[in-house]
């Protein structure tokens, strides 16, 4: 009990004289600080894209495929197989009809309105099954396009991010030529970067016959999914692949979040490095100017522990500081701004926003409190070890 009080004691001491030395504190919080922003930063560019690709799935829908694609770009499969999936068991249905969007999905060219450089944009063939499969569409500006004809309708992250697809327009593209006249939104997902139109026009258009790249499907429970895809897969007249909806795009938005998050340790380990150095040249700035005082303790009966201690926790005492301050300043500056990005998977653009969690402040306090530490056992290590008799001759 003796020996923590006065390592409490001591530590308390060392924790309130920071503001006697807020030049060089400030060099440690402002290098620890600056490193947890970036960190949080680039890691909730992972984080937002891995939202809008995650939330765009749902646990009772699956998605069907030629067997051997890895998406939907690579997918196809003629209009009669499409009529046999219908027919599986476990299908959700309403009015005996079944609740199966067969879709296609092609690229088309767009401009960013940040750059001006063009873009990769899906846009999507549907059937007028989609409304009742993809319920959680919702029109917020405009209308419903009128399938038969050449309208479309346009995610509303779309028309954030790029031009030439805003409400009223006519996007021309080769033979493709279709009016926006609605705006949808999806609740943030991947969804909301697409173009939708009918897809018989898709088929015309790029001369794809009776044709879809994949189904969407509605099941009765998400515990009917075994039951679908073994229908499906066993089925001689079909060379299909089933996934949930929601692993579909959990695999799709893989690649591009490992690159993210590579690229942000690594940047955070560089920017650590230095930052450390910073903490380092603090604390032993904050050793040499308590020599006298340390010495003092040590003469009073204090130990070495308690010492050594009471160092770290002031370096620890900053790096919190530090990291609380990147974190905050990373949440006001970063969280919900919206970009996009291209999925490498199927080389078009996904729009999204930062997000900044919970998670990623944690970590970045944690890393945060990682660099104060190593910054400051060097220099606690050294005034633990302070000879007392030449410690009191110093200043």
């Amino acid at each position: 009990m003796k020996w923590i009080s006065q390592t409490l004691a001591v530590a308390s001491i060392s924790v309130r004289t920071i503001p006697q030395r807020a030049s060089s504190s400030a060099v440690a919080m402002i290098g620890i600080a600056g490193v947890v922003i970036v960190f949080v930063a680039v890691l909730s560019i992972g984080e937002g894209f891995r939202a809008a690709m995650a939330d765009a799935g749902k646990p009772d829908r699956a998605v069907v495929l030629r067997s051997g694609a890895d998406s939907e770009m690579t997918s196809g499969f003629p209009g009669d197989q499409a009529d046999v999936m219908r027919e599986a068991p476990g299908l959700k249905r309403v009015d005996n009809r079944p609740l199966a969007s067969p879709e296609l999905y092609v690229m088309v060219d767009v401009n960013k309105r940040s750059t001006g450089t063009a873009a990769n944009v899906p846009l999507r063939g549907v059937e007028p099954v989609v409304t009742q499969v993809r319920d959680e569409m919702k029109i917020v500006d405009g209308r419903m396009f009128q399938f038969g004809t050449n309208e479309a309708i346009v995610g509303r992250s779309a028309t954030r991010q790029f031009t030439g697809i805003d409400l009223g327009t006519e996007y021309v593209a080769g033979n493709l030529k279709i009016k926006i006249v609605g705006i949808f939104d999806t609740g943030g997902t991947a969804s909301e970067t697409e173009i939708w139109c009918d897809s018989r026009l898709v088929q015309g258009v790029y001369q794809r016959g009776n044709s879809y790249q994949s189904m969407l499907a509605s099941l009765d429970s998400p515990a009917s999914f075994d039951t679908f895809k073994n229908w499906l897969t066993t089925n001689p007249q079909l060379n299909v692949q089933v996934q949930r909806e929601s692993d579909f795009y959990a695999q799709q938005s893989q690649v591009m979040g490992s690159l993210i998050r590579g690229i942000g340790y690594t940047i955070a380990v560089l920017m650590g490095i230095g930052a450390v150095f910073g903490a380092i040249l603090t604390m032993y700035t904050a050793v040499s100017t308590r020599t006298r005082e340390i010495a003092t303790l040590r003469a009073l009966g204090f130990n070495t522990g308690s010492v050594l201690i009471s160092v770290l926790a002031e370096s620890l005492a900053l790096a919190a500081i530090g990291g609380l301050i990147g974190g905050m300043t990373a949440y006001f500056a970063f969280n919900g701004y919206q970009t996009s990005t291209m999925n490498f998977q199927t080389f078009s653009q996904v729009a999204f926003a930062f997000a900044v969690t919970r998670s990623l402040l944690i970590q970045g306090l944690s890393y945060a409190l990682v660099m104060g530490f190593v910054g400051g056992l060097m220099p606690a290590i050294k005034a633990a070890r302070l000879p007392i008799a030449t410690a009191l001759r110093e200043l």
